[in-house]
């Protein structure tokens, strides 16, 4: 998808989503003290390092490492943050990185600026070169329940057919799976996958 069409889409998105952004807000600050917005240092194109926004779902105590590294990550998560991850309702402020170019819509998940396992795989392959996006074909063939190997085959699978045909299929197949929470977990529940949900996602 080219630079002005993820402009565009995401300007119109923020517009139509502001009122639910706004009860989000509201609903972050009842639920627990501390900032809306949780940023951190992510990996975009060509391995270049941009800061990355989500809404907080962990409290401000917990550690600003990915959500597997924590003893127990349950104890962190807020009550309200807990529903904004399950229904990915907490990836909305990418939008914001697709604005100042950071993202697109569809590509590959940004990686963790310490994740230099899945940037080397990436990287001699070329999936490196790929501006990282909100959504992707590894995404919704598996998410969390990918290995970094098997994400970095999707990856490049990705960047071997890209085509707005296939863009259009990754996001309509984003929606269903978002919609039925499919691919979801959190660090208690599979402590041994290496790659789980970067939070942050």
């Amino acid at each position: 998808m080219n630079r002005v069409f993820n402009i565009l889409i995401s300007l119109i998105l923020l517009i139509f989503l502001s009122p639910l952004l706004l009860i989000i807000i509201l609903g972050i600050k009842i639920d627990s003290r501390g900032p809306v917005f949780f940023t951190q240092m992510r990996i975009g194109k060509n391995n270049k390092v941009f800061v990355l926004y989500k809404f907080r779902t962990m409290r401000t105590e917990a550690p600003n490492v990915a959500t597997h590294l924590l003893v127990d990550p349950q104890s962190y998560i807020t009550p309200f943050g807990k529903f904004l991850r399950k229904s990915s309702i907490d990836e909305l402020p990418q939008f914001i990185n697709i604005l100042k170019g950071d993202m697109t819509f569809i590509g590959p998940r940004p990686a963790l600026y310490n994740q230099f396992d899945l940037i080397d795989l990436r990287t001699r392959c070329g999936v490196h070169t790929l501006r990282p996006g909100v959504t992707g074909w590894a995404q919704v063939n598996g998410r969390d329940y990918l290995d970094i190997n098997e994400k970095v085959d999707y990856d490049f699978y990705y960047l071997e057919h890209r085509k707005l045909i296939f863009d259009l299929k990754i996001l309509y197949m984003t929606v269903f799976k978002v919609l039925r929470a499919e691919g979801v977990l959190e660090g208690s529940q599979n402590p041994n996958t290496p790659d789980k949900r970067e939070r942050f996602m």
